[in-house]
């Protein structure tokens, strides 16, 4: 493959959401709340790590790697598509369009390192609870944490300079509501077959590796509360392992949904609802499962309203 900077292309053309024109106001509130509700709930969850020493604990140390992520996840796409939507323009410059696909795949692949971090989390906390301050350092906290961001970046970084070695001379409209990397493939006039071939292999490292490795941890985890099963043993598992678990779910179903189910066709609506729910409401939800579910979280909030009230 030769580096191909020739391309004729100087801005793509998204036609974003398949709603119709009419619904558009309806779709920009209902997606600019949603934004809106991401940005702040995954915040108070950093303030509220940061604030609350009880949470100055490794689970809750990824959690907030998590929040962050989120945070940058939804925010790679959803300012574009809302400014679109609000002025009906529907064009993204080249480098725009780039940089885009770049962190978008950065968060995505980072989502899913930190969640398989946290599962391992839980099974030290229930597999070797008496061990679990030594195992689980700071140093290897931290290690963790940057592995996930080193594995991220590099992945990233192969994927968009792949794609800079392509031209799209041909046409520029994407049917989808940002520069999504297959979307971007099935455009350009170049030979994608070493593109397609990294996206089949280092996806297979990234999504199928790390889900494998939080099913064993929770195969282990199942196996330890089953040896001598107790309502207190399970509801304590429940406790700590609940809220990962949803949001574990949440994130693997639409991501197996993408990638291992892809629509045939460029008008195939599919792929971009299931985008949506990935980029926008999954990361939306995450605040609400770790605060509702989760009685460290809720004590957390209750002392700073509790803090506020008497401060007033």
């Amino acid at each position: 493959m030769t580096w191909n900077n020739q391309s004729s292309v100087s801005e793509f053309t998204l036609l974003g959401l398949p709603i119709s024109p009419e619904e558009q106001g309806m779709y920009y509130a209902l997606f600019l709340a949603l934004y809106l509700t991401t940005v702040l709930g995954n915040l108070l969850i950093i303030l509220l790590i940061r604030l609350d020493s009880r949470l100055h604990t490794p689970m809750y140390f990824f959690l907030s790697h998590l929040a962050f992520a989120d945070i940058s996840l939804s925010s790679v796409t959803a300012p574009k598509m809302l400014m679109n939507m609000l002025t009906h323009s529907q064009s993204i410059s080249y480098a725009g369009c780039i940089s885009q696909e770049f962190f978008f795949l950065l968060f995505g692949d980072l989502d899913s390192f930190l969640l398989t971090s946290m599962a391992y989390d839980r099974y030290v906390a229930i597999c070797h609870s008496l061990h679990y301050t030594t195992i689980m350092s700071q140093n290897l906290c931290f290690l963790l944490v940057i592995g996930s961001w080193t594995f991220s970046t590099t992945i990233a970084l192969l994927h968009t300079l792949l794609l800079l070695c392509l031209s799209f001379s041909r046409e520029n409209t994407l049917h989808h509501f940002f520069c999504d990397l297959s979307a971007l493939l099935k455009l350009s006039s170049s030979d994608t077959t070493i593109n397609n071939m990294v996206i089949l292999t280092v996806g297979t490292v990234v999504i199928t590796v790390p889900f494998m490795c939080i099913l064993v941890s929770y195969g282990h985890i199942g196996a330890t509360i089953l040896r001598a099963p107790s309502i207190k043993g399970i509801c304590k598992a429940l406790s700590t392992c609940g809220s990962h678990l949803c949001v574990v779910s949440l994130y693997y179903g639409s991501v197996i949904g993408i990638y291992f189910f892809p629509s045939s066709s460029n008008t195939n609506d599919k792929d971009v609802i299931v985008a949506a729910l990935y980029s926008l409401v999954t990361p939306m939800l995450n605040p609400f499962i770790y605060s509702l579910r989760n009685r460290d979280m809720k004590g957390a909030v209750g002392k700073i309203f509790s803090r506020a009230t008497f401060s007033g």
